[in-house]
């Protein structure tokens, strides 16, 4: 498992000068959308998962304004002086987004869209379009777009509108006088979210081969003269503010925590402003207009070149059928021993079954919740959720399980941000189908993945469960690396049960005896395993440390790996996101190394990996490495007992992803990144890819069968 490279090719950073131990949270954060932004300019990805990567930079920025920006503009109000941390944090990370969005734009129309035009996908501003294709874009506005439209004109009776989250908007300045003879100087407009952001032209009316598309803030700019009629609209803009997204509520106060809820998401359209995107062109009195009313400082002002809302053109990738300009198909593997096996429970009594998602179909966690719905054996599925999804077969083999009679319960995070509708509304429809329905502690977010059949066989209960590292979501199951333990050891499933009747009696938790759980244990056994390190390392014994996860800011953790580098152990750290440990500080952390990889699937696993006198303790976790893992949710970290599941999870999990020198970026102790890349004679490896060529379908039946003669959990095509 031992790596040796040296890293090259540094990327633009803001490392900190600080000699402080610990990296700043949000430049961390902000360069993990650096990382994600070169892949938009590297050449060797398809052209439309450029666009891809550069709609998901914006995704990122969003949300970093809407609970990070937001987060320290809160503290900032609640803190006096004007050198405060918050404040600093808050001019850095400003800058640092400042710089990013400038590449962001410049590599979108100075590389990206001339080359999708080069093949035959046209983003066509208004001088790009044809003589055809303005009197279609007319016809289009005057049909589709202006009888939605309601331009206000600002006067004591028509005051500044309520401008929603995210939403796309125009300002508008005009001379002369208005149809009742005054001169109201600015007009504000919204467009309308039921009408698409983005529009495809009839391909019989370009000049061009290929598609044709243009952004309806295009047609609606094309036309503004067209809605004030006998006054001169002097300057306008599209404009976009983004707000506070935290939703509150006083869960000790509320009788009806889903009610709260339902009543608080309409609000967050209209939490307190964070950021201001104008176009390029806005003339500065009407940006500081808006800043004025949204009381924004002008340092979070962005003027972008193009849609103030980049991500949306990821509806262009969408539904575009060019195979060649996106990522090759794959088709995730089946685990061989669920293979022709119709019993999944006879399975499972024999040996655990591993899964490695993407590379691994998530089906089988579907086929497994399916089948206990349908048994008359099972008596009992209780199940945690955090992100089901919209649409989701799971939830519905549940409501299928309530439906039958069965004892269903299911813990519902509420609290999950971005999906407490989605969570509502599963609720909701469970309640409906007889399920006991209850939303996880007070104050603390169910994090955990945890599923647990109780079925009755000849000698009794038996209990089955799940336990992962990701959320029951089919669709993120595509696209996120996790993996996913199917199981029916003894310990390991006493201690689920144990867990859920925590959850939901609110008593303190057993002394479990294989789970590690937070808040409670989660932490301080993390911090032991370190320390226990440590002190094989200072008997002169090897002593080794892997671990993946996305964030690692907690400082308690933090404080013991870099104690544990000072008696000699080799740490290996594999960090998507942020990351506030400063790695390669002689006397500090000379032993440890934090390296990150963004690639076609987001790495999304958490392993903790100790060497532990060669017993090679193997831990698969929901939670990161950050305080409010530890501290602010419920989360479990489970074992991977079964020889030949740890050397899989040690291989695929972690040695693939430190040999890695094509998606890879190491952190240095200043606080920059640099990519890998191989060097001299090395061939490229890429873990993802491998990964791929390993698990997928494409996998040979003699490598299956290789690996069964060594005893591991290999993959096989699924029939039937």
């Amino acid at each position: 498992m031992d790596m040796k490279s040296k890293p090259d090719e540094a990327v633009a950073a803001s490392p900190s000068d600080s000699p402080a131990p610990f990296l700043n949270r949000e430049i961390s954060l902000l360069e993990f959308n650096r990382r994600v932004l070169a892949q938009a300019e590297d050449p060797s990805v398809p052209l439309l998962e450029r666009l891809r990567f550069l709609c998901i930079v914006s995704s990122n920025l969003d949300e970093f304004f809407e609970v990070r920006v937001a987060s320290l503009l809160a503290q900032h109000r609640h803190q006096s002086g004007a050198d405060d941390l918050a404040t600093i944090n808050l001019d850095g990370a400003s800058e640092e987004c400042r710089q990013i969005i400038a590449r962001q734009y410049a590599l979108l129309n100075n590389e990206i869209l001339p080359r999708l035009s080069e093949n035959g996908i046209h983003l066509l501003r208004r001088s790009d379009r044809n003589a055809a294709q303005k009197a279609w874009v007319k016809q289009y506005f005057d049909k589709e777009v202006r009888p939605l439209l309601t331009p206000v004109g600002l006067d004591p009776a028509h005051p500044f509108p309520r401008v929603i989250n995210k939403s796309l908007n125009f300002i508008v300045e005009l001379a002369g006088k208005d149809a009742f003879g005054r001169g109201t100087g600015i007009a504000i407009m919204k467009a309308p979210r039921v009408l698409p952001r983005v529009i495809r032209l009839p391909d019989e009316l370009s000049d061009k081969p290929g598609a044709s598309y243009c952004l309806l803030s295009s047609v609606i700019q094309a036309h503004m003269a067209d809605l004030f009629t006998g006054r001169e609209v002097v300057s306008y803009s599209q404009f976009r503010v983004t707000r506070n997204s935290d939703l509150w509520v006083d869960e000790e106060e509320v009788k009806n925590l889903r009610q709260a809820l339902q009543s608080e998401l309409h609000s967050r359209n209209y939490g307190f402003a964070v950021r201001l995107e104008v176009g390029r062109g806005c003339p500065r009195h009407l940006a500081d207009f808006l800043l004025d009313q949204f009381a924004i400082d002008r340092s979070r002002l962005f003027a972008v070149d193009g849609p103030v809302n980049m991500g949306r053109l990821l509806e262009i990738v969408n539904t575009n059928a060019r195979p060649e300009l996106k990522f090759g198909p794959f088709v995730p593997g089946f685990p061989a021993k669920l293979v022709n096996h119709h019993d999944i429970f006879a399975v499972l009594s024999r040996q655990d079954v591993l899964l490695h998602h993407p590379f691994q179909s998530f089906e089988p966690v579907i086929d497994f919740i399916r089948c206990c719905a349908a048994d008359p054996g099972v008596v009992a599925i209780k199940q945690t959720i955090y992100r089901a999804g919209a649409n989701s077969e799971l939830m519905e083999a549940l409501i299928n399980a309530a439906l039958r009679g069965k004892e269903v319960t299911v813990i519902v995070e509420l609290m999950a941000r971005f999906d407490e509708e989605a969570n509502i509304n599963w609720a909701e429809r469970l309640e409906e189908a007889g399920a006991q329905v209850v939303y996880g502690v007070v104050g603390l977010k169910t994090h955990a993945k945890l599923a647990l059949v109780l079925r009755r066989e000849q000698d009794g209960l038996r209990r089955y469960a799940h336990l992962g590292t990701g959320n029951y979501n089919p669709t993120t199951a595509k696209h996120y690396t996790d993996f996913g333990l199917l199981t029916a050891d003894e310990e390991i499933t006493l201690d689920v049960n144990e867990v859920f009747i925590h959850l939901t009696s609110m008593t303190r938790p057993t002394q479990l005896s294989s789970i590690w759980l937070a808040p409670f244990s989660l932490q301080k056994e993390i911090v032991k395993a370190i320390r226990q390190e440590a002190a094989i390392a200072r008997e002169g014994k090897p002593a080794r440390i892997i671990a993946k996860m996305n964030s690692l800011t907690d400082e308690s953790v933090i404080r013991a790996l870099y104690d544990a580098s000072k008696d000699g152990v080799r740490i290996d750290l594999i960090v998507r996101g942020a990351c506030a440990l400063r790695p390669g500080v002689p006397g500090l952390s000379e032993n440890i190394r934090v390296r990150s990889i963004v690639g076609r699937f987001l790495e999304h696993s958490r392993i903790f990996y100790f060497r532990n006198n060669l017993q090679h303790d193997i831990w698969l976790s929901s939670a990161d490495w950050m305080n409010r893992n530890l501290f602010r949710r419920v989360e479990v970290a489970f074992p991977v007992r079964s020889p030949a599941l740890k050397k899989r999870v040690i291989r695929e999990g972690l040695q693939v992803y430190l040999k890695d020198n094509v998606n890879a970026w190491e952190l240095g102790s200043d606080g920059h990144y640099r990519r890998r890349k191989p060097r001299g004679s090395q061939a490229p490896y890429s873990a993802q890819l491998h990964l791929m060529e390993m698990l997928g379908l494409e996998a040979s039946v003699e490598s299956h069968n290789k690996d069964n003669e060594h005893g591991t959990d290999s993959v096989a095509p699924r029939r039937g």
